[in-house]
């Protein structure tokens, strides 16, 4: 009897059970950390409440101390570098990569005082994670409309530095896991150039080692935080953000590959091209 159709089945066979497996290792973990920010969002959202009384960036410590606990329960660790560069006692607007719903693990890792974020509007309707951001003081613009993102970041510009705020943004526009940075949108660099702050960049290493939603990977893993020095705007003007953001996504590209252990094209570095403003 031919026993190759046998074993090729059964290899076959076997292969989609670890396949199987590992999907739902994935969408179990996937399902435990929605769980996690439902409840760690409606927890703090008590807290904030009690503690704050309502709508106030001074709710972003209690946000935080909620969410930094999440990396034990879904196994991540964080190695940071520089984190000494955030705590300014000035305005300032802060940049980082995006590169998957895990990010805000990421972001309260490093995450100073007195630092908000600016965030899709849709997020405001995400249940009890909607509500903490609210408390947390986040500024919400509409991406479809773009009369009203400029107003919001007018504002935002004018709120920043009469109430010393640091607002973090990500500049490529969208979560993005191909491996390298996506081109930049031009208004953070907006926003450093009209409230005259330093731009500092944050960069996170690939998450691609240990999370790839299209591979059902989620494991275990370390994330490399790094926080580059501060890139000055006194002086520019509106004429000055292509050179500004070509900086900054050079700099934060090299450091991005380097923390991930990815090679660079003959050590150069691509700029970005230029995009619409948030």
């Amino acid at each position: 009897m031919e026993l190759w159709p046998w074993l090729t089945a059964a290899l076959l066979g076997l292969l989609l059970l670890v396949q199987l497996s590992r999907a739902a290792k994935f969408y179990a973990k996937i399902t435990l950390y929605c769980a996690l920010c439902v409840v760690g969002s409606t927890m703090a959202s008590v807290v904030c409440l009690l503690r704050h009384h309502g709508r106030t960036v001074e709710n972003m410590r209690i946000i935080k101390w909620f969410v930094i606990k999440f990396k034990y329960v879904l196994g991540l660790r964080f190695e940071t570098k520089g984190l000494q560069k955030l705590e300014v006692d000035h305005p300032c607007v802060i940049i980082s990569n995006h590169q998957s719903i895990l990010d805000m693990m990421g972001l309260m890792e490093a995450l100073p005082e007195r630092c908000v974020q600016i965030a899709k509007r849709e997020l405001l309707f995400l249940g009890p994670v909607g509500l903490v951001i609210y408390l947390g003081g986040i500024f919400f613009i509409n991406r479809q409309q773009s009369r009203t993102a400029r107003t919001v970041m007018a504002d935002v510009g004018e709120r920043m530095v009469k109430d010393n705020l640091k607002v973090w943004i990500y500049p490529e526009g969208t979560r993005n896991d191909n491996g390298d940075l996506l081109p930049f949108k031009k208004g953070a660099f907006y926003l450093a150039i009209q409230a005259q702050v330093p731009i500092i960049p944050v960069i996170y290493s690939s998450f691609s080692s240990f999370y790839k939603p299209k591979t059902k990977l989620f494991s275990s893993g370390t994330i490399k935080v790094e926080v580059l020095d501060a890139i000055p705007t006194s002086g520019l003007t509106v004429a000055d953000v292509p050179k500004l953001m070509d900086t900054c996504h050079q700099a934060m590209r090299t450091t991005f590959l380097r923390l991930s252990g990815m090679p660079q094209e003959n050590g150069a570095t691509a700029g970005p091209c230029s995009q619409p403003a948030q």
